[in-house]
């Protein structure tokens, strides 16, 4: 692959890259920013408007949960096809589909008056989520060089995807308030404009001098263990974890993705190659990212049902709750490559991961009166370091050490675990809160979630050892 227009110049030996790029560069990850900010919108902007479409269309409590539930089952599920699709077909290539298709569905869903016509949109739109993100991610690790360049690039892009989760609650209770159909007509237009952007601005996908092989076996073996999976975890807090379904659910995800793993052994073009496991920056970064997006899940969770539910407050009250938590990923993200280039990886996210630990335990404390001023606005604080300083240097460790040709498959592996990851922290909270009204039941959601933090600084020191 050429050159980064990066890294083309001659430097002396031992003199760092400049971290300066031309406007063109700055508006390539506008655009992969772009759609992370998009993906990280819609999956939160609804979670507020629930309500509002279960009363309007008629549908049931359980039925309506999958408005939320459809969207993460597909975009977990398709992340790994996605990022692998995009390093066959080309990135730039997936990423205008997928983005077109995201308009089209979206505008789909704004008109549609059915329940589950809704949520079969929602499906296929996190179909097109999990094609597009790991498609930008790869384009902004092949198109930003190892180093400070991508270091940069990544805490920006950890700007946006942080803005995205976190401004989708203020912003859809904005939209709610107005008509629930507006949160699914904002997308169109942004996603037409990235759309365009990538024709535009992004380079064409480089020609191939042989014909991609899908492996079919693998793509059917893979995708099915992993929609049964997500599926399964999302739907715990519905089925129990130790109804027939929970475990059945599990017992054949895991059957379907070891007969996956036995395909790709034998098979001549794998769709996954099983070597890139051997790279244990990207299993740590994995297993660290999934732990650490499952206590991050079940914090929102719980300050939701604690705000929300027992105190009565409105999702826009929350929403300004956590706004310093995001105000501190804004803050920090842009700089976040320059205290990766002089303190180090490792350093910096150790501080990031170790944030999290003071949070929970000061949830720990929450009253019957909520503590704005010690408690509720110093852990949105520290969670937003937390996650500034956490997510976008997992995703540079990942995918150090990985070759350009299978960036799209790291990106989707990272993304994935991030997402089955949050999952599955989201279902084990909810299982681990008792029935009830009173303030304890959330008292040992919350030691689940400290427990998510300690197991996610394990990771990193059995990292260390290894």
């Amino acid at each position: 692959m050429s050159e980064s227009p990066t890294t083309s110049e001659h430097r002396p030996p031992g003199e760092e890259d400049p971290v300066r790029w031309p406007a063109r560069l700055w508006v390539s990850l506008m655009i992969f920013s772009g759609v992370i900010l998009l993906d990280g919108l819609d999956i939160s902007m609804i979670v507020v408007a629930v309500p509002e479409i279960q009363d309007e269309l008629g549908m049931s409590t359980a039925t309506a949960q999958w408005l939320v539930g459809a969207y993460i089952l597909a975009f977990g599920s398709f992340l790994l096809l996605g990022g692998r699709v995009a390093d066959l077909y080309g990135r730039r290539r997936v990423l205008v589909v997928a983005m077109g298709a995201f308009a089209v569905v979206s505008l789909f869903g704004a008109l549609v008056d059915d329940g589950v016509l809704l949520i079969v949109s929602r499906f296929v739109k996190g179909m097109a989520a999990g094609f597009a993100a790991p498609a930008a991610m790869s384009l902004l690790t092949t198109t930003f060089s190892e180093g400070p360049q991508r270091n940069k690039a990544f805490g920006i892009f950890n700007v946006f995807e942080a803005s995205g989760y976190s401004s989708g609650l203020l912003v859809g209770g904005l939209l709610a308030g107005l008509n629930w159909r507006s949160i699914f007509i904002l997308p169109i237009p942004l996603s037409v404009l990235l759309l365009i952007g990538a024709l535009r601005f992004l380079p064409p996908d480089p020609p191939r001098t042989e014909r991609p092989r899908l492996d079919i076996g693998g793509a059917v073996t893979l995708l099915a263990g992993m929609l049964l999976l997500v599926f399964t975890v999302v739907s715990t807090a519905e089925a129990g974890w130790s109804s027939w379904r929970t475990i059945g659910g599990f017992a054949l995800s895991g059957l379907l993705l070891a007969g996956f793993l036995m395909i790709e052994r034998t098979v001549r073009e794998p769709l996954i190659r099983l070597g890139i496991l051997r790279n244990r920056n990207l299993v740590t970064a994995n297993i660290s990212i999934a732990l650490l997006y499952g206590g991050a899940m079940g914090f929102q969770f719980v300050m939701a049902l604690y705000l929300q539910d027992l105190e009565g407050w409105e999702p826009w009250q929350m929403a300004l709750v956590l706004l310093p938590a995001g105000l501190m990923v804004v803050a920090v993200g842009p700089g976040l490559g320059a205290l990766m280039g002089r303190f180090g990886v490792r350093k910096v996210l150790m501080v990031g991961i170790f944030s999290f630990l003071p949070c929970y335990l000061l949830m720990l404390r929450i009253g019957p009166e909520p503590d704005l001023w010690t408690v509720l606005l110093p852990a949105s604080l520290l969670w937003g370091v937390g996650f500034a300083l956490s997510i976008a240097t997992l995703m540079v460790a990942g995918t150090s050490g990985v070759p350009d040709e299978e960036q799209g498959l790291a990106a989707g592996l990272l993304n994935s675990s991030l997402q089955v990851g949050g999952a599955f922290g989201l279902a084990v909270v909810t299982a681990a809160i008792m029935p009830g009204t009173e303030l304890s039941m959330l008292r040992p959601g919350l030691v689940v979630i400290l427990a998510f933090g300690i197991l996610t600084l394990l990771a990193q020191f059995t990292r260390k050892r290894a």
